[in-house]
């Protein structure tokens, strides 16, 4: 028997196992064969402070110390450039305040990302404060960090059952294991809804959102190791460099069952086209294209703390697209919760992202 156990192994479940495991013993399980298997083998890999709404922003400010820091840090410069068309004046005005980023010319852009077409680009704005976020690295910390205190990983345990007798809750996994634990943490990604139906709690209402991106290769031999992330207003598409590649995503939000996602063929190709209307080169063959889920909960805030009908069942969903940005402070308010201690970022934003904001008893 565990003192806590953790469902998904994602980083959502990693970065809430590993400070959970200075509490007592942590076990973690995984459905799938590997750790960040879904939404965290797939992500954009960013840290960008403004990103997000007031109550992600302020996880992301107390999240930069340790991303910066904690075991010789994950983080490496990129920048974010915003560019726009005749046409998108407004949404571009509001992403450049919102972001905080200075106005450049078109032409100080196109030195940045030599690319852009001066043709149509009418306005431009950048920010240097944005990372590279090394997610291997940061999820391998958080799997050290719980197994030198003495946790352990399942991986290939999908939960089939999860009931609670007395102050106990015991779970079993498709190959027959049963593990306990008093307390349980539902970190399941996509599936976190389902997780809290077998334990007979009820859902928050996560949707998962589907995000499509393709690989292509450096546009004309160009070398893309410094560009900046490249986006439109109102993130209607991304680019961004990644291993001597560029990444492009529509940026789309498609409702969807929990799955293991793919792209949308006609979806990607809306995006591609997108991107290809700022640049010069046209897009002429891909190295790859997957797809994401983003998990949402009704107002897209983070959902961390007990349950208010279910004890010793906490919540830790809704990461949406800032799972890896946000994990060192929400991990850390997930530890303060069921240690009962008062909450490092405050109790504002604790109050903030409970469940009891969807009811309950």
């Amino acid at each position: 028997m565990s003192d806590i156990l953790v469902i998904g192994g994602g980083i959502a479940g990693l970065a809430s196992a590993a400070r959970l495991s200075h509490l007592g013993r942590v076990m973690l399980l995984e459905r799938e064969t590997a750790l960040g298997y879904h939404a965290s083998g797939r992500s954009a890999a960013m840290f960008e402070e403004t990103y997000g709404l007031p109550t992600t922003i302020a996880l992301n400010q107390a999240s930069r110390a340790y991303h910066a820091e904690a075991n010789g840090g994950v983080l490496s410069p990129r920048g974010l450039m915003l560019v726009a068309r005749a046409g998108e004046e407004a949404a571009f005005e509001a992403d450049l305040q919102t972001m905080q980023m200075d106005a450049l010319s078109p032409s100080e852009a196109a030195a940045m990302i030599p690319i852009l077409d001066l043709g149509v680009i009418t306005q431009a704005g950048y920010r240097a404060y944005a990372w590279d976020i090394d997610t291997d690295r940061l999820m391998q910390n958080f799997a050290r960090e719980l197994r030198a205190n003495g946790g352990e990983i399942h991986t290939g345990a999908e939960v089939t059952s999860i009931r609670r007798d007395g102050g106990t809750w015991h779970i079993t996994t498709t190959d027959e294991r049963t593990f306990s634990a008093q307390i349980l943490v539902n970190a399941a990604g996509a599936w976190v809804d389902q997780i809290a139906a077998l334990a007979g709690v009820a859902p928050v209402g996560i949707t998962p959102l589907r995000r499509s991106m393709a690989r292509l290769p450096a546009p004309d031999g160009h070398d893309v190791a410094h560009w900046p992330m490249l986006f439109g207003p109102g993130e209607t598409w991304y680019a961004k460099p990644d291993a001597g590649a560029l990444i492009v995503s529509p940026a789309d939000e498609e409702p969807t069952p929990p799955m293991d996602a793919w792209a949308d063929d006609m979806v990607l190709a809306e995006g591609l086209a997108r991107f290809e209307a700022h640049v010069t080169l046209p897009v002429t063959r891909l190295l790859a294209n997957w797809a994401g889920l983003r998990s949402f909960a009704p107002d897209r805030q983070l959902v961390i703390g007990e349950d208010p009908a279910a004890p010793g069942f906490f919540w830790c969903a809704g990461q949406g697209g800032y799972g890896f940005q946000t994990a060192p402070a929400y991990s850390a308010l997930l530890a303060d919760l069921v240690a009962g201690r008062v909450p490092e970022v405050g109790a504002d934003l604790a109050a903030a992202l409970s469940p009891n904001r969807f009811g309950g008893a």
